[in-house]
């Protein structure tokens, strides 16, 4: 019963993720959702800046602190370690959530594209990064990612195995091909609200910041394979530096 209850905990909150990410492409480029990140304004300047920095704040801390290694070793005291990663994908998710149900447009806008080539062109390239973000999950393993391995793992009752290191596609390009994804999908937009360019903008900050821990995780988890993956592909930018040997097993980052 426990192993079943693992596996359909684990099953609603990747579910739950995916909702939330398809309502993420919505929000970001504006359509098909209530209210957007670019939708009109409802409340006073200051306010809408503090709220929406709070949100973006606490999205931070749950979603940097919760990954970290030395908070999974004290929260798998409390929670299963089967259940784990579903339980930050489903935290992720809340936190995501939140940001969506009370982000505060604010009006003004830094640029708006207005030939129809230009629409098209950044258009494009908000679909690529949702493009390269789904993909670059699946290429490190998408299930492993959002927890669904485990639980089913546990439900057949055998033991997880963290995945061996590779590089595949985008991997040996640049490090965190997901990221680069993210980043697409913040900046290419035909028009850039106040609201917009404060999300783009505390994004990109965090994910240089997140970078930065988890590469520190990851050498300490696989040392020396991890050192020359990280001496030899570009971390953000490909083609940025001169190609060594590939790393041998390991874990792939994000």
């Amino acid at each position: 019963m426990k192993r079943l209850l693992a596996l359909a905990y684990g099953i609603v909150c990747y579910l739950i993720f995916f909702g939330t990410f398809l309502y993420s492409i919505g929000f970001l480029g504006n359509f098909g959702v209530p209210r957007s990140i670019d939708s009109a304004p409802t409340a006073p300047l200051g306010r809408a800046l503090l709220i929406n920095l709070s949100l973006l704040g606490l999205f931070a801390v749950q979603h940097s602190v919760m990954a970290r290694p030395a908070f999974k070793r004290w929260w798998t005291r409390f929670v299963p370690a089967p259940v784990e990663r579903s339980t930050y994908v489903l935290f992720s998710s809340l936190a995501l959530i939140l940001l969506f149900r009370t982000w505060q447009p604010m009006g003004g806008v830094i640029w708006a594209i207005e030939g129809p080539l230009g629409q098209a062109t950044a258009l494009t390239l908000y679909g690529f990064g949702v493009l390269l973000v789904l993909v670059s999950t699946f290429l490190i393993h998408h299930f492993d990612l959002f927890g669904l391995r485990q639980v089913v793992l546990y439900w057949q009752g055998r033991e997880y195995t963290p995945l061996r290191f590779n590089t595949p596609g985008p991997y040996s390009l640049v490090r965190h091909p997901l990221y680069v994804g993210w980043l697409f999908t913040f900046w290419a937009t035909p028009t850039m609200s106040a609201a917009h360019f404060l999300m783009a903008i505390a994004i990109t900050a965090y994910i240089l910041v997140a970078i930065r821990l988890e590469e520190r995780d990851l050498e300490a988890e696989h040392g020396q394979y991890y050192a020359d993956y990280r001496s030899r592909v570009p971390m953000l930018i490909p083609f940025t530096r001169r190609r060594r040997s590939r790393p041998e097993s390991g874990r792939a980052a994000a």
